[in-house]
């Protein structure tokens, strides 16, 4: 079986949000685009939160740190950002040059264009509107190292993967603590499958070092009102853990929402 990875364009962005960057072998930050800015990263109990505002489009930023290639299979809400099913870590996902960065601004809906990812009320969200309800509130990604092969010609930019042994064992990378109820103020916030803008990837091989990841980055998010009320800016209260990585393979793009 074979699969098809997307080399994104890449692009120098600086030293921006450093502070705020969560992982080992990539700096994974949250961009609010509208101001340009990394939202902070709360660490609480084990995890990652950043807090979001209704209607602010935000972007992924993923740095690779190393001196090799490495894959990034992202998630949001539980749901793959490239091809919108719900989400496992065999899938396809974004390929990173050594030390190179990118924003990925929105669910993928060609190679040419993304609906960008905006903050919203839990029911408008893209998962809840596709009947996903379960792990809104959480950002992944799955990091691989790339198998050491030979050279590939820079100029071969477009193919297909080698076969890769795939790993269902998702649901075992975020143990679920149970649905513990939300006391929160204003409606959980989601991810919304915003307007269109162009976004261009290419096609490219790669062959995982390994059929589980190297590394998973998990941030959860809400609007700040609710992290107040649950006692995470600053306190403690009741968490459910929704899972990054609920499903399996597939290697279309993201379908649009119902109605």
């Amino acid at each position: 079986m074979k699969r098809l990875y997307i080399s994104a364009v890449l692009f120098t962005l600086g030293l921006i949000a450093q502070a705020h960057a969560v992982g080992r072998l990539a700096d994974v930050s949250i961009i609010d685009r509208d101001s340009g800015r990394a939202l902070a990263a709360h660490f609480y109990r084990g995890e990652y939160w950043v807090a979001g505002s209704p209607g602010a489009r935000y972007a992924i930023e993923i740095r690779n740190r190393l001196g090799e290639r490495v894959l990034a299979v992202t998630s949001v809400d539980g749901v793959n950002v490239v091809s919108g099913v719900t989400a496992g870590w065999g899938q396809t996902g974004y390929v990173f040059a050594a030390g190179e960065a990118y924003q990925i601004t929105g669910w993928r809906k060609s190679d040419s264009d993304v609906a960008v990812f905006a903050f919203t009320p839990s029911p408008n969200s893209y998962a809840e509107r596709t009947g996903r309800p379960a792990n809104v509130g959480v950002i992944g990604i799955a990091l691989f190292r790339e198998r050491p092969a030979a050279i590939v010609p820079e100029a071969s930019l477009l193919g297909e993967a080698a076969p890769q042994e795939r790993s269902d064992r998702a649901a075992d990378a975020a143990k679920s603590a149970g649905n513990i109820a939300w006391a929160t103020p204003a409606p959980k916030l989601g991810t919304a499958h915003g307007q269109r803008e162009n976004s261009f990837v290419m096609h490219t091989e790669f062959e995982r070092m390994q059929s589980e990841p190297n590394e998973i980055v998990r941030i959860r998010y809400d609007s700040m009102e609710n992290l107040v009320a649950l006692g995470i800016l600053p306190g403690s209260g009741p968490i459910r853990e929704p899972n990054p990585f609920p499903g399996m393979v597939s290697r279309s793009y993201v379908p649009d929402p119902p109605g």
